[in-house]
This record gives C-alpha cells, structure tokens and sequence, in this order.
C-alpha cells in the first residue's frame, strides 16, 4: 500500500497520534488546544492530493470547519478564565466549549461538513476521521459537560445519522452517517462512564477498520458496485458478518457494548432516550440489511478474488475478525452471569 510506504505520509501520522497524546495528557485548557490545532494540521497534508479535485476540496472544507472549531474553543476558554470563580460551572460557557469540541467531531447539528468530506477522502483517511480524530475532542469534552446539553445532543446525532442514510448511494456518505449516529452512543457512553466509552470506542474502531480494509481492498466507492458477481462469496459473508456487527444484532460483539448502554439507561429509567436509540438502532440495521441485500443479489463461487487476498496475506486476518466478531455473544453472557 503505497499510502503506508510513502515516508512523508508517516511523519505526519506520527504527529497526529503524537497531537492526541498531548490534547488528552495537559494540564491546561491552552495545552488542550494547541494539541488539536497540531492534530488539525497534521491531518491535512494526509488528505490532500494535487491531481485530485474532490480531495482538495475535502481538505479545505476540513481546514475551514476545524479552524472555526478550534476559534470557538479558544475564544471559550479565554472567556471561561477572565470570567470563573471559584471553579464554579458556567453553563454559559460550558455549552460553548461542548458546541465547539461536538463540530470537531461532526457531530449534529454542525454535522454538514462530515459526510461531504468523508466523500472525497481514501478509505484509509476516512477511516482515521471515523476514529482517531474524535478521541481527542471527546476526551476534552469529559472534562467541562453538560449534562442536558449533551443528552440533547446525543438524541440528535442518533435520529439523523439513521434518517440521513437513506437515498445514499456512496458507501463513505453511508459510512458517514453511521459514524454520526454511533457517535450519539458513544456520547451516551461517556456521560455513564469512561471505560464504558473505552470498551465501545475499541470495538468501534475495530468494526469500522475491517469495513474500510474491505472496501479499499475490493476498491468500492458506490452501492451499485456491490452487484459485482465477480466478488468472492467469502468476501460477502465477511461484509455480512461486520455489518450486522456494526449495526448491533444480538449474536455480534458490536450487541455488546450498546446492550450495557441500553440497561444502564433503562436503570436510570430513561425509557423514552432508551426507546430512541433502539428504534435508531432498527433503521441503521435496516440500512446495512440494504448494502447486504446488493452485495448478494449476484455471486459466484469461483476463486479469482480469493486468490488476490492470499497474495495479500489479508484473508486469514480477516477470518481471524470474523470469529472474533461472532464471539460477541459467548462474551456478553460471561459478562453478565
């Protein structure tokens, strides 16, 4: 992959993990926010292209939406200095920093820019914004929450990344949504606790980095691609196997972490926040059901992609995930009995 070999890319990878660790280890406000401008500038030589129109525009959209970010959060801070007393919470200022760090991330309602970007990125950098580059501002938002505000906020990010999935054609837009609406769960996460967000977080990333290995490997950007009979029928069952993962049925390990969320909730007696994220729930599985539906409507058995993945050494890992991920049940009923 030339994208791992070219040396420039990964001096630019090392300081954007290098940018997180130093947003989520300071001490200071300042710090939190000099650790995300770094991050900021260190993501966009990896997403821009000269010879590509699509990808230049993603990176100027991404400068201009993080930088307006970044001047809400500053100014915020400033503010929150001059005017605190006795570190009392403002919820003035605290749902000024919460907006600014929720446009970071892409979430609703400054979600706008997320899936057009994610569009004219590779499977590779849309991957890292799925991922990596929400740890940082959801860290930060631990730190100054509120409360009301936030449980607003992840109601939102739920009802539209499932309703904004619809008609979309572009599995990254697809993608897109379904990162804004488990960004709702993650939100819900960790207002209960930071290693339930941890534990979701991983299984998360995990999840959405055997999708984009998949699709950067069969290189499909568009729905009507999945049609292509050519495409080994192992390489289905493994899309099947994640996406029913990813969209939370019972016997994947992507139920495990939405199951504790959901009776934490109902033990709160939150019914109708919990009643929203199941049926949310219902309409993202829907929407997956879809992308299986068109990935197995025409299919073969013969064995030309298989052999381009064992070229690749990909399909064993790849058979490695899938059994883990239909583990999930076996570690759901551990946990609780």
């Amino acid at each position: 992959m030339l994208f791992l070999i070219n040396s420039n890319k990964m001096f630019f990878i090392f300081i954007l993990f290098f940018s997180t660790l130093i947003s989520i280890s300071s001490n200071s406000w300042l710090g939190c926010w000099i650790g995300l401008e770094i991050n900021l500038l260190s993501f966009i030589p990896l997403i821009s292209k000269n010879n590509n129109l699509l990808n230049s525009e993603a990176s100027l959209k991404y400068f201009l939406t993080q930088s307006i970010a970044s001047m809400n959060f500053l100014i915020s801070i400033i503010l929150l200095m001059i005017t605190m007393k006795n570190f009392e919470i403002n919820h003035i200022f605290s749902m000024l920093i919460n907006s600014s760090l929720l446009m970071k991330m892409g979430s609703v309602p400054f979600h706008f820019w997320f899936p057009n970007i994610m569009e004219g990125l590779s499977w590779l950098n849309c991957f890292i914004l799925m991922t990596w580059q929400k740890i940082s501002p959801m860290i930060i938002l631990s730190y100054y929450m509120n409360n009301k505000f936030i449980i607003i906020m992840t109601m939102f990010n739920v009802i539209i990344g499932a309703l904004g999935g619809f008609n979309q054609l572009s599995l990254r837009k697809l993608l897109a949504f379904s990162s804004i609406n488990n960004l709702g769960w993650l939100l819900m996460s960790l207002m209960i606790s930071e290693n339930l967000w941890l534990i979701y977080m991983i299984l998360y990333s995990f999840m959405i980095s055997i999708m984009c290995l998949l699709f950067y490997m069969l290189n499909i950007f568009f729905l009507n691609q999945l049609y292509n009979f050519n495409i080994n029928f192992s390489i289905k069952i493994s899309i099947m196997i994640n996406l029913f993962s990813l969209g939370g049925l019972p016997p994947f390990i992507g139920f495990f972490p939405k199951w504790i969320i959901i009776n934490f909730l109902l033990n709160f007696n939150l019914f109708i926040i919990s009643f929203i994220f199941i049926m949310m729930s219902l309409i993202m599985l829907f929407l997956y059901i879809r992308i299986i539906y068109s990935s197995f409507m025409f299919f073969n058995f013969k064995m030309k992609w298989f052999k381009i993945f064992i070229k690749n050494k990909l399909i064993i890992y790849m058979n490695i995930f899938n059994f883990i991920s239909l583990l999930g049940m076996i570690l759901s009923t551990m946990f609780f009995f």
